[in-house]
């Protein structure tokens, strides 16, 4: 059973779930910052050339299996499934709130 997450987190989740790049980039903050394994994208135009290019091609959803709250962080555990080698791959997310929204996100296998 999937845990349960704050809202902005479950509008994401869900929205990744269906490959909607619009859905996904509704609960950022207009100036979140992704990192992905090392690299940094700012603001939403850049995550959503991330999603264009890297998500919705490979066809990765990710599937979260635990949550916790660390400090002013929460942390969504799980699995990505997809189009790319290694399919899947265990991955966190850590998700940096502001209000009802997401200011942060950190993303490393």
């Amino acid at each position: 059973m999937p845990p349960e997450l704050p809202s902005p987190i479950a509008a994401y989740v869900a929205a990744n779930a269906q490959l909607d790049v619009d859905g996904m980039l509704r609960p950022f903050t207009a100036d979140a910052v992704l990192r992905d394994n090392g690299a940094v994208f700012n603001g939403r135009a850049e995550i959503r050339r991330l999603l264009e290019d890297a998500v919705v091609p490979a066809r990765a959803i990710f599937a979260p299996e635990t949550a916790h709250q660390d400090g002013g962080h929460v942390v969504v555990e799980g699995s990505a499934y997809g189009d790319f080698p290694g399919s899947p791959i265990r991955f966190t997310y850590r998700f940096t709130l502001e209000g009802d929204a997401i200011k942060a996100l950190e993303i490393t296998a």
